[in-house]
């Protein structure tokens, strides 16, 4: 009875200050925030919220187009301004902002493709992709506005059933005609409202073909009057006009045209704001989507707003409100919408095949899954991506009852994935790599690979992968390399050798997982010598054909932040492989071909290990060790350990880098190195990197420490493009005594 009675009186005390507040809103004038657009520009409008909380200005409802669409949509769910700051900060926009998949999310093969290749693009035959239209598709985006309006995806009332009511402005291309979203999809109507045209792909709603909204109307406040507003706040973020010689090239073009089509309303706009505040955005554009511009520009908002201080206070009068009003700030929406787990209802498949429900449902176990977390929704998403070959994928969760619905909506099947690189250094020159994947419509997902590398060095590899719905991943390999190397003998060029290898790989054991591999499986190499050029004498390979027959092993571990120049992070990879020539063991022969007696197979162990530790934002120590240990009586030649340059297996697979060699050096059966890097980054994508390097070498492990330790260094600098790294090179070593320059542009492959 005591606890009916304690419910029935909060509820009372409940109503009582529902019934207060209703009273205070009635009493006194409705507030409007109307926010433009402007790109990465729209940060600043983050600044000025944080001014209106601190100075006690309620806010009943939110306008706005385009990144003004994305602040006061999120605004009008829940999140304040503080947490908006958090929300745009802890964003890759680097990543958002294209059609990269997450490389956080992706297989470490993935990861190594989305750092090789300059270019990869879809391509569909047959079925029209209707999502086309734009440079960037804006995937991540959607999928960044899922995450962000968890709870809110599902089609409603954006003024009923949003805690703020609120509308946002597209443009309809077909008719061109202003379209205001006042209900529907919240992320749907925010990604609509900010698709710049010709660089996202537009909105397909029914007859409707959507663009960005500041091509009819980027300031809105007749949008927020009509929906019944007495006072109006506007921010807008015009910096200064640009002059004729300011505008070269077709971005600045395309964007002056923008500017100018964005006028539209603009002054009658204006006119019908209570307190207008322009924020100059100064040396930042629309794409100003780096850290340091975020910053920025929110700060470049917070002292726009401050400067308006006394007309902010004055306006409260104006409201209605006395000096001390301050309303109830919201509270972030879903704090912990990374962990938080809801109920499901059921599921629900969109443009899905039979098959795929089944891979999800089985892959998943979603059968006996009774919620969902954040974290589950991007995995169903990756998988629908990466194993099913959807271009686009959507997880939304539709309330329903006291859980939710989960629907998985998939777009247009990928047809075939191209991809295109190219690289330039002053070993090799020019080199070209493409590649193919294409998925085969098949019961159970299966890709092919086709990867082609045209240069000095020349490679076609094809590849079959299974996607079965466990986590491994059979994968049958075929690769022809056509190699020309030139090896070095203590700085020396010793010889030049031309060979083709032949190579046939089985890996039934393949654990793809989020920073890890696992790999197990039997591979056959066969080498076919050409020519060898050099002394007579010069050592190592023979120009005798031979073939290999080798167990093998591998794991790899890469948490690291960035691909090229990790700031913080690990990297570690071991190898074991027992290589024979019958199965079993090494057969060695002399150069007439009599049989020198059985010997025992050979065993390769391979291990690299790096960290990084970052001292500051810029600067980064790298501690690595790395080594190659060879045991059996017969070592064949091709397999001998080679260092020098700056990458593991650049020229060929056991090549290990040393810092200070330029060129391919061999050296002993049981080789071991140290090495140290410093990092420093030099504005937002400059890199001096000083790197410094021992190692112990010799022919019995029990004799590493009684030879002459081998020392290096090298100093370098990089410029980080979206074509890979641009720099160069320059070093010096005890073991060929000799300074060394090397260029390189791209990425590696």
């Amino acid at each position: 009875m005591k606890k009916i009675l304690m419910i029935i009186a909060v509820m009372m005390i409940c109503g009582t200050m529902n019934a207060e507040t209703d009273a205070s809103t009635a009493k006194r004038k409705k507030v409007a925030v109307v926010l433009s657009g402007g790109g990465a520009k729209g940060m600043a409008h983050i600044g000025v919220l944080k001014v209106l909380e601190r100075a006690g200005i309620p806010i009943d409802m939110v306008a706005g187009t385009s990144i003004g669409s994305i602040v006061g949509g999120l605004y009008a769910i829940g999140y304040n301004a503080h947490s908006l700051d958090s929300v745009v900060k802890a964003q890759d926009w680097s990543y958002v902002i294209t059609d990269k998949e997450n490389l956080h999310r992706q297989s470490l093969e993935d990861r190594r493709k989305q750092n090789t290749y300059l270019i990869s693009t879809g391509i569909t035959i047959g079925k029209r992709d209707m999502n086309a239209g734009g440079f960037i598709r804006g995937k991540n985006l959607a999928e960044l506005f899922q995450q962000l309006c968890t709870g809110y995806t599902d089609s409603l009332d954006f003024s009923r059933d949003l805690r703020i009511p609120f509308a946002c402005v597209a443009t309809n291309i077909m008719d061109n005609t202003e379209v205001v979203f006042h209900s529907g999809r919240l992320p749907q109507a925010m990604r609509a409202s900010m698709a710049i045209p010709a660089a996202f792909s537009p909105v397909r709603i029914g007859d409707m073909i959507l663009v960005d909204g500041g091509m009819k109307n980027n300031f809105p406040v007749d949008v927020a009057r009509e929906m019944g507003a007495d006072i109006v706040i506007g921010i807008t973020l015009s910096g200064k006009p640009k002059k004729a010689e300011e505008i070269r090239g077709t971005m600045s073009i395309v964007g002056q045209i923008i500017d100018i089509n964005c006028i539209n309303k603009y002054e009658e706009n204006k006119a019908l704001t209570d307190l207008y505040m322009n924020v100059d955005p100064r040396a930042y554009s629309t794409a100003s989507f780096s850290a340091a511009a975020i910053d920025s520009l929110i700060r470049y908002g917070e002292e726009e707003a401050m400067r308006h201080w006394d007309e902010i206070i004055a306006l409260k009068k104006r409201i209605g409100i006395d000096d001390s009003f301050h309303p109830t700030i919201l509270q972030p929406l879903r704090p912990n919408v990374m962990t938080e787990r809801q109920r499901i209802i059921g599921y629900t498949f969109e443009n899905m095949t039979q098959q795929d429900e089944r891979f999800l449902q089985q892959k998943f176990k979603l059968n006996k899954r009774d919620s969902i977390d954040a974290k589950l929704e991007q995995e169903l998403t990756t998988t629908m991506r990466m194993d099913l070959f959807y271009q686009t994928a959507e997880c939304r969760l539709k309330p329903e009852g006291d859980g939710v619905r989960v629907i998985l909506s998939a777009g247009n099947k990928k047809s075939i994935q191209l991809h295109a690189g190219v690289r330039y250094d002053t070993e090799e020159y020019v080199a070209m790599q493409l590649g193919l994947a294409i998925p085969l419509k098949t019961t159970i997902p299966v890709s092919t690979d086709i990867t082609a590398r045209l240069g000095k060095r020349m490679m076609v590899r094809g590849d079959l992968t299974v996607h079965p719905r466990s986590f491994t991943r059979p994968t049958l390999s075929f690769t022809f390399r056509k190699n020309d190397v030139d090896i070095y003998m203590e700085g020396d060029r010793s010889y030049n050798i031309l060979y083709n290898q032949y190579q046939g790989e089985f890996t039934p054991i393949n654990f793809n997982m989020k920073n890890f591999d696992v790999q197990m499986g039997l591979r056959w190499d066969f080498m076919h010598y050409r020519n060898k050029l050099g002394a007579a004498n010069s050592p190592q390979v023979t120009l005798k054909n031979e073939h290999f027959f080798s167990y093998r092993a591998r794991t790899e571990y890469n948490s690291e932040d960035d691909w090229n120049f990790p700031t913080r992070g690990a990297r570690f990879k071991a190898e074991y492989a027992y290589v024979t020539n019958n199965f079993t063991e090494l057969n060695n022969r002399a150069l007439d071909g009599t049989k020198l007696g059985k010997k025992t197979g050979m065993s390769d162990v391979n291990a690299n290990w790096r960290m990084s530790f970052s001292c500051n934002s810029r600067f980064t120590l790298q501690p690595m060790l790395y080594g190659r240990l060879l045991f059996g009586s017969v070592i064949p030649a091709i397999f001998g350990n080679t260092i020098g340059g700056e990458w593991f297996g650049h020229y060929v697979e056991q090549q290990m880098p040393f810092a200070g060699i330029g060129n391919m050096e061999y050296v002993s059966h049981q080789f071991v190195a140290a090495q140290l890097q410093a990092q420093q980054r030099i504005g937002s994508n400059n890199y001096i990197q000083l790197r410094l390097v021992g190692a112990q070498q010799s022919e019995a492990i029990k004799n590493l420490l009684d030879t002459k330790t081998m020392l290096g260094g090298q100093i370098a600098y990089s410029y980080n493009t979206i074509a890979g790294p641009i720099g160069a090179t320059m070093g010096y070593s005890n073991h060929t005594k000799e300074p060394y320059l090397f260029i390189n542009m791209g990425y590696v492959f």
